[in-house]
């Protein structure tokens, strides 16, 4: 392949990806309150408050789509020339453009983070299958992991169809074998399962939810069950030192959760990324020390 040809490859998936972070803003802002929605309508009708076919009707749609998006502020409807990814943030400084309220750094955040999962996805795996797929599940685990910043919600609407993707991606082994896959997948559900059921048992207190099992095991499904240890180690680093940091800058009270989601999903990027050169280097290190 010729270098220009590499460079427009690089580019289009950077642009891709600046695009699809716009979207994946919309997925983080909606999918929650969409969820939301749901349950209040099939506990209503469980309930026999109310029937949800009478429900329907009254509630204007709400989805992924509809209504078109708005400032929360004035209610302005964003035009095509607002919605530009990260430039019409920066031609706004950051404002509506109707009432000058501040909007939130998150939208051009999330799009230069799917730009950037994308670009490298590409530097480290080429004009390859196996970058289409990395570039998929990175942008599924930067949604997981901003709802869950925001919600402390993993939803199954993104986790369970990751898992069975990686099986699928993996059943000619383009990542690992299938069995590595499967065994991955299961080895991720149960280790955090039996963690959370020990802690409970130990403590009287819930330290995770079971969205952070689905998550742990969507990623062994891609990775293979020889990357979960680097996995649970790498976010178990990350959250503890990020956790005492805002207790002791007191950003953060003792008592309130710290979802657990974003260190597993940046944990798993990482290990799809460099994994095997990472435990390299630490047996290496570790048999020189020892």
């Amino acid at each position: 392949m010729t270098s220009s040809f590499l460079i427009s490859y690089f580019v289009l998936l950077v642009i891709i990806g600046l695009v699809v972070g716009s979207f994946l803003n919309v997925v983080i802002h909606r999918l929650p309150r969409m969820l939301a929605r749901q349950w209040r309508e099939e506990c209503a009708a469980l309930a026999a408050e109310t029937p949800a076919q009478d429900m329907q009707p009254s509630l204007p749609p709400y989805n992924l789509v509809t209504p078109r998006s708005a400032c929360p502020d004035c209610g302005h409807a964003i035009g095509p020339l607002e919605n530009i990814p990260l430039i019409s943030y920066l031609w706004q400084r950051g404002r509506c453009r109707a009432c000058k309220a501040r909007i939130s750094p998150r939208y051009p955040l999330i799009e230069l983070m799917g730009a950037a999962l994308a670009a490298m996805a590409a530097l480290r795996f080429g004009f390859s299958w196996e970058t289409l797929a990395a570039v998929v599940l990175g942008w599924s685990l930067l949604a997981s992991a901003a709802i869950d910043l925001e919600t402390q919600l993993l939803p199954d609407v993104i986790t369970l169809p990751l898992l069975w993707m990686g099986l699928l991606v993996n059943l000619d082994g383009l990542f690992v074998p299938l069995h590595d896959a499967v065994v991955g997948a299961a080895g991720g559900y149960l280790s955090l399962w039996l963690i959370y059921h020990l802690f409970r048992l130990l403590t009287g207190k819930e330290g995770m939810g079971y969205g952070d099992f689905k998550l742990l095991a969507l990623i062994g499904a891609w990775l293979g069950w020889q990357q979960l240890p680097l996995v649970i180690l790498l976010s178990s680093l990350v959250g503890a030192v990020t956790g005492l940091t805002l207790m002791a800058l007191r950003r953060h009270q003792r008592e309130i959760p710290i979802p657990f989601g974003p260190y597993l999903a940046a944990a798993g990027w990482i290990a799809l990324l460099w994994g095997p050169q990472l435990t390299d280097a630490y047996l290496r290190f570790a048999h020189i020390g020892g």
